[in-house]
């Protein structure tokens, strides 16, 4: 691919993480990984698998497609499509939210990573009531 290794591995490890192989995060993130997304912020490994393993939990799938990714050393910017299913969202459809990530490394592991995505596309708009509002919202908005 052309990157350093620890970018190639996090790519390889969040093509194929799923519920059941979260132990893959071993492999990416340093044991001191600060992580945060715009519901929460988690310090050190242990941590951030138990808080990826209560995402997951409720999901009935998730995947990430990467779209583009800007390396610069120590540090990296990786654009992502996340695809998945909630039984409680958008009558359980699919949905999908496009975002990014910002990524320092350390020791050739993950150690600082802060998500930017929209959570309003990805939670809010599609739970029933709230969802219309915002979206009435957002076209008020635009006009």
């Amino acid at each position: 691919m052309g990157h350093d290794s620890w970018l190639d591995i996090f790519i390889s490890v969040y093509g194929d993480l799923e519920m059941n192989n979260l132990a893959l995060l071993e492999k990416v993130y340093h044991k001191d990984i600060h992580f945060s997304d715009p519901m929460h912020e988690v310090h050190g490994l242990n941590d951030l698998i138990d808080y990826f393993g209560t995402l997951y939990t409720n999901l009935d799938y998730c995947r990430f497609q990467i779209d583009n990714v800007i390396n610069d050393n120590n540090d990296a910017a990786v654009y992502w499509t996340m695809f998945f299913s909630h039984p409680k969202l958008n009558r359980g459809e699919e949905i999908l939210v496009e975002g990014h990530s910002f990524l320092t490394q350390q020791d050739n592991k993950v150690i600082r990573h802060r998500d930017y995505l929209d959570l309003g596309a990805m939670l809010y708009e599609h739970i029933p009531f709230l969802g219309s509002a915002i979206k009435t919202i957002k076209k008020r908005a635009s006009r």
